[in-house]
């Protein structure tokens, strides 16, 4: 298994290692529930350095992100980023990313784990079959990333910066330390405020050592502490965040997935747009309507639905289970399945098909959980 440079970071703080897309990776350090509310109450640091990190450079590298990503890029500004699908031919999602518009000619895309060897090579092939003057650099080796989540994080990031808590959501800031460059962005997949920092691979000691200035990370009752994936996982849920090979996948329909907002539909009507792969089944999809669409699910009692279990309405398989968790904030199982789109209705009675019992379901917009908006200083 291939290991992040935070390997042993991970060791000092007794995680709980898996194999995850190839990657030794920490499921957890205390507990999923306890890492969970830690997030949710004050803030956590995940270790996600296994995300794939792809530069573009050359002067046809916008037109290549826009043949290849579902959402309008030109109108980018530098130093911002964007969530986007790249598609493939039938419509179906390749990989949810997010792309960051270094320059007019660079640009930095963050990929899945699973995705990224599938995406390089995908990448290249359109790069030459349209003759891109593109330079194509895979960095996820020579990196790492981390993602530092909740309410207290901004104000702790703050005893060291003043100009990253100033940063707008979905923007970022490239700072120049004397040996290296670090790119922070305000993003996060928790549903709470945070950043992401992207460092050179060799310089993570030294980082966290400047993190730490700030942020306790050995202190028990710290406002930051240690997360592994399997709270990033429920934080996700709650906050009706797609995963891919669950509610995103090759076979799933791009507008089926909830994030519409990703999708330039008329993105090859702009002065600038190009007709991005998968554009032309998709306006097919949405003419002739979708048969199944993502949903939240609400579920009664205490037992927990599973990925795949069957949604059904009477008799009748109506959906399926895509991910589900006994939520830490809500205290009740939540899901997020495909439903048959007349059933997607918050409201709607369904239930869920657990092999020996029927779950009692109600379909719910998502998300089931958005962090309170801080109230400002009297």
């Amino acid at each position: 298994m291939l290991r992040t440079p935070f390997h042993q970071f991970h060791v000092r703080h007794s995680a709980k290692m898996v194999d995850f897309a190839g990657w030794e990776m920490p499921i957890l350090y205390t507990g999923i529930v306890e890492e969970h509310r830690q997030v949710r109450s004050s803030g956590g640091l995940f270790d996600v350095s296994h995300m794939g990190r792809v530069r573009f450079r050359g002067r046809h590298a916008r037109r290549l992100l826009e043949k290849l990503c579902t959402r309008r890029l030109s109108d980018m500004q530098q130093g911002q980023c964007r969530y986007s699908l790249v598609c493939n031919e039938t419509g179906g999602v390749r990989d949810d990313v997010l792309v960051y518009r270094m320059d007019d000619d660079e640009f930095l895309m963050v990929v899945n784990a699973s995705n990224r060897e599938k995406l390089l090579g995908h990448f290249e092939d359109v790069r030459a079959a349209s003759e891109f003057k593109v330079t194509i650099d895979d960095q996820t080796m020579k990196t790492g990333m981390v993602a530092i989540q909740g309410p207290a994080v901004m104000e702790r990031i703050g005893n060291f910066s003043t100009e990253i808590p100033t940063l707008k959501r979905y923007r970022f800031t490239v700072k120049n330390l004397l040996i290296m460059k670090l790119i922070v962005s305000r993003t996060g997949y928790t549903g709470e405020d945070g950043v992401e920092v992207m460092m050179p691979a060799d310089k993570v000691e030294m980082v966290m050592k400047l993190i730490k200035k700030g942020i306790d990370l050995d202190d028990p009752q710290g406002a930051i502490r240690p997360i592994g994936l399997g709270a990033r996982d429920t934080l996700r849920m709650e906050a009706g965040m797609p995963l891919y090979g669950h509610e995103l996948g090759e076979d799933i329909n791009a507008l089926a997935c909830g994030v519409d907002f990703a999708i330039t539909m008329d993105k090859d009507q702009d002065e600038r747009g190009e007709a991005f792969i998968g554009l032309d089944a998709l306006r097919e999809a949405q003419k002739n309507g979708l048969p199944r669409k993502l949903t939240g699910l609400l579920i009664e009692g205490r037992r927990t639905a599973r990925a795949d279990m069957p949604v059904m309405q009477g008799e009748k398989q109506v959906g399926v289970v895509t991910s589900a968790c006994l939520s830490p904030t809500l205290e009740r199982p939540i899901a997020m399945a495909m439903v048959d789109s007349a059933l997607c209705e918050p409201g709607t009675a369904l239930e869920v098909d657990a092999g020996r019992a029927r779950l009692e379901a109600m379909a719910t917009a998502l998300p089931f959980y958005k962090a309170p908006k801080k109230q400002p200083a009297a």
